[in-house]
């Protein structure tokens, strides 16, 4: 059985341009003094880079990939357009003869870096091998550990005493008042019990009872 041949249109019309492109550039080649086999060659080259242009950039989409695509589009559609009757292909003047010449040294140059520059894409790190810990062994099941008897509970100890009330001269209190009306005409705010005990030198315990007094 012979399978059917299903003729698809984007295939002819890339047939049909890369052929016309293809004779595009071997006239201009041979214009520009490039007879013979020579003149074919040229547009071998100019595909070639285009080939490998698209493979670098199927993997990668790189400055450096696109920088050799646009100088093989312009190779290509250069000659396209100077073969369409702008350019007279019987005086072709000094500079695209000079182009002509230096195309294989360029298109060789942009071939070697597209093969032989290293992708920079990352390659995916590979996932960590997670190592599962193994089951256990079930062993004989251990005996029970006798009871012990819980231990009664201490007696609660008795309360401490509350300590007894600091007692304070009347003669110390009224100085300690004198202090903070003071205290309070210089600064605006009551006196603390810091602040009434380092100008009494007095002990904490006092000084907390005096304050206490002049609230």
């Amino acid at each position: 059985m012979f399978r059917s041949i299903r003729i698809d249109a984007v295939l002819i019309q890339a047939v049909i341009a890369g052929a016309l492109s293809f004779a595009h550039l071997h006239d201009l080649a041979e214009a520009a003094g490039q007879t013979g086999w020579k003149a074919w060659a040229y547009p071998v080259s100019v595909d070639l880079l285009l080939v490998a242009v698209w493979r670098r950039l199927r993997t990668e989409r790189s400055g450096l990939a696109w920088f050799w695509f646009l100088v093989a589009l312009v190779a290509s559609l250069g000659a396209n357009i100077a073969t369409a009757g702008l350019l007279d292909l019987d005086h072709v003047p000094a500079w695209l003869r000079i182009l002509v010449a230096g195309w294989p040294a360029l298109a060789f140059l942009g071939g070697t870096l597209l093969a032989h520059t290293p992708d920079s894409t990352p390659e995916p790190a590979p996932s960590p091998v997670v190592d599962r810990p193994a089951a256990p062994e079930t062993g004989p099941e251990p005996t029970p550990a006798p009871e012990v008897p819980s231990p009664e509970p201490a007696p609660a100890l008795p309360e401490a005493p509350a300590p007894a009330p600091v007692s304070v001269p009347p003669a110390l209190v009224d100085h300690a008042r004198k202090v903070a009306t003071e205290h309070r005409t210089r600064t605006g705010t009551d006196i603390d019990t810091a602040t009434l005990r380092a100008r009494l030198g007095v002990p904490e315990d006092l000084a907390g009872a005096i304050v206490a007094q002049l609230a």
